[in-house]
This record gives C-alpha cells, structure tokens and sequence, in this order.
C-alpha cells in the first residue's frame, strides 16, 4: 500500500496523511491517531525519499574515515561500533553513509556531505591530539557526535572511556602483585586514547614511586604483529618486564606469542593486562577468562553515540551530550604474583 491509496482509504488527503505520520503539529491529535492505527493495521511502510521530502530530512547517518586510518575497515573493534550504531539506526529508520576519504582533502569531504545535504549527522571516529574536525563541524551547523575525545572536550558532545583511570587502576593491580618492571605497548602516540592511556599508566608508577623506563613504553599500531614484535625485543633485554599493560586484545595476542616463543608461562613467569572492547568474536568460553582485562563494550559505545546523536537531530538546540564511561577490571588468568629473583 502506498500513501495515496492509505489517504484514499481513510478519506483523507495524501498531504495530511503525511504530516499525520511525520508528527506536523498543525494535524489533531484524533487524526493522527486514526492515521497511525490504519498504518499498523495495513502494514503501511513509508518510502524513505518521499519521507526525506516531507520532513527536510535524508534519514541517513555519515561515518567519514580518512584512508590513513583505513586499517579501520576492517579492524574488528570499528566493526563492532558500527554494529551498535547500526542497531539504534535501524530502529529509528536511518540509513548509513560509511566513505573514504582522502586525509588531505577531509575537511572538504565534511563540507561537501553537508553543504550537499547528503546526511543529517555525523559520527566523528579517531581524535587526534591535533584535530580540527570538532572546530569544522560547528561552523557548518551540523549535529555530530565524537567516539572519543579531542584534546578539549568542551563545546561539542562526545561519549568516551576514562582511558586515564582505566589504565592507572590496571598497573597499579600489576604493582600490586609485586612487578616493577611493567612494560606499556600503546596505541599511536598521535591519537587522544592513547595520550590518556599513557598518562594513566605513568601517573601509577609516580604514585606508587616506581621509575618511569622509556625503554618499556612503545606506541604503534594495534596489529597482532607489533604486540609481538614489541614484546620479543623487550623480553630479550638484560632486565625485561615482568609484566605488560596493552591497549587491545589483538596486541595481547601478539604478546602472549612472544612470551610463550620464549618458553615463558602466561600468569605465573610473566603477566599481561590488556584492554578489551568486549569483542563479539573474540568472548570468552571458559568461566574464568584467559586474560585479566580492562574491559568496556565498543558496541554499547557504538549504540550509544547513535542514540545521542539520533536525538541531537530531533533536538539541535540542545547543550552538548557528554559521557565518560568506566572500564571495569576483569581478573583472568593472565596476571599472577611477580616471581621472586633468585
């Protein structure tokens, strides 16, 4: 059924039916409600173009990512993010806009997708410590959303974890069982989480007066590769870590393969705290989880910056949403007490 058979049906006129199913105040509330039964019960499904005339909108949510973070696309923690959004999207009748874009040209590709009216909101992925995305995207008025957070956070809505708290809490535990040599592999330096993660990580070792060693901090990016790579070169030292803190479960992955290339026990010669976006495909099966972990959903994330920008759209005069989430620490079987020296 379309809308002028639903119109002729209810003797109504395809205009008012229209604004009827589009909330329009000038329609009363009797006939909206009639209008609305009579779509449930015939299983009436608006075109979304004809919905997009009606309304100014495009119904359709932008993701713009910069090829020089293109590993992204298929990275497994952007693939969850995108499956949160993507299920708040589905609910209120969004589509999705995911692109490339070249980096030089990125602030152009933000202006175009605007000025075009090719969305009506964006996602805001990977803030830098050097970032002009969040100074652009409100001069062109448009609603937005950041995964993250700049090196500021005010003026704009962003929805982040305490990557600071997180990353103090997980090496003062590894502190706690007696390791002072804790080794941090990090993400690119370049990024905000990463700065963060690094603060917290320093500011535990200050706190509990153990000496900051550059030689066991190293930032890059999160592949399986340079987890190991990473954690080979540090373990071959003449005084290596006893302990690691790492900022994904893929380099976790890599550092356990050194260690156990090594001939090395996981727990009992060396620990290993790592950060978990709780993954879908990588859940644990056992009761007691094979790595001790920092863990907060990248899916909820996704959902969630979804949901906040979804009512920025239907609210654009609305103060800025802010949210700092709290990554809870999992004890696995990963982390055990330092072994003593002999």
């Amino acid at each position: 059924m379309d809308l002028k058979q639903l119109a002729k049906l209810l003797d109504l006129s395809p205009t008012t039916v229209s604004r009827a199913l589009n909330g329009f105040p000038e329609v009363s509330q009797k006939t909206r409600l009639r209008v609305l039964e009579a779509a449930k019960e015939y299983n009436y499904q608006p075109n979304a173009k004809a919905k997009g005339l009606a309304t100014g909108r495009t119904n359709t949510i932008g993701h713009l990512i910069p090829i020089s973070a293109g590993h992204e696309m298929v990275n497994p923690v952007f693939s969850d993010f995108i499956a949160g959004a993507s299920k708040a999207y589905m609910a209120a009748g969004y589509d999705m806009l995911l692109s490339l874009v070249d980096d030089e040209n990125e602030a152009d590709a933000y202006r175009n997708v605007t000025a075009r009216g090719r969305v009506d909101g964006l996602i805001v992925h990977g803030p830098k410590l050097q970032d002009n995305r969040v100074e652009l995207l409100n001069s062109l008025d448009v609603p937005f959303v950041v995964h993250g957070r700049l090196s500021s956070s005010d003026g704009y809505s962003w929805v982040d974890v305490n990557n600071s708290r997180a990353f103090s809490r997980g090496t003062n535990y590894l502190l706690e069982l007696g390791h002072k040599r804790v080794a941090l592999i990090n993400g690119l330096e370049s990024m905000v989480f990463a700065k963060h993660r690094n603060d917290g990580y320093c500011e535990s070792l200050r706190t509990q007066q153990v000496a900051i060693d550059s030689s066991l901090l190293v930032s890059g990016e999160m592949t399986e590769p340079f987890g190991y790579g990473s954690a080979r070169r540090m373990l071959q030292s003449e005084n290596p870590p006893t302990a690691f803190i790492v900022s994904s479960m893929i380099l976790a992955i890599g550092v356990r393969r050194a260690i156990e290339e090594r001939g090395l026990k996981l727990g009992v010669d060396v620990s290993l705290v790592a950060y978990d976006d709780d993954l879908s495909y990588l859940t644990e099966a056992s009761d007691v989880p094979v790595f001790t972990s920092l863990r907060s959903s990248v899916r909820e994330a996704g959902r969630r910056c979804a949901e906040n920008l979804l009512f920025l759209i239907d609210n654009p005069h609305h103060e800025p949403l802010q949210e700092l989430w709290e990554a809870s620490l999992i004890i696995g079987e990963s982390t055990g007490v330092a072994a003593r020296k002999t």
